[in-house]
């Protein structure tokens, strides 16, 4: 298993697992968007963002690699916990037939020491409520249910 950045390379097989965590989509029926080109710039030019990938497979010049996993990880300064950034984990996906098999356990560790690494205090997520059986994976990691969360939909 390989931990690293996305490459553009990588945007497809990332966005086919976003679009189903049920079944297997083929990365190239994926149609990359003008709004997906954009996005993963953005967060490859932001240094508190970045666009993870998990990968079997492959050699050293990531030909053949297969990417069985993704989240983002973007890294929010604040005052509190005495200063110590925090790292927000969102869009973690595992490829649905490599579910069971510790992939998920693996990439979250990851995760986090990429963010103790980097002096943060805290990883903290979000979690769809209808995403029960995700809810009981991160509370198996170690994530407690702290905070309740709102979201605020804005129209263009």
């Amino acid at each position: 298993m390989i931990f690293r950045e996305a490459t553009r390379q990588d945007l497809p097989a990332v966005l086919a697992l976003l679009a189903d965590e049920h079944q297997v989509l083929d990365p190239a029926s994926m149609t990359v968007g003008e709004a997906h080109e954009r996005a993963f710039a953005a967060i490859g030019a932001d240094a508190r963002n970045e666009m993870l990938v998990l990968t079997e497979g492959g050699g050293a010049d990531a030909a053949g690699e297969v990417v069985v996993g993704c989240l983002q990880l973007t890294y929010i300064p604040g005052l509190g916990q005495n200063g110590q950034e925090r790292a927000l984990v969102e869009a973690v996906r595992i490829r649905a037939d490599r579910r069971g098999s510790g992939l998920g356990a693996e990439l979250m560790r990851l995760a986090a020491e990429r963010a103790r690494e980097r002096g943060c205090g805290l990883v903290q997520l979000t979690s769809n409520k209808r995403r029960t059986a995700a809810h009981r994976f991160y509370e198996r990691l170690g994530f407690a249910r702290s905070h309740e969360g709102f979201k605020l939909h804005l129209e263009p």
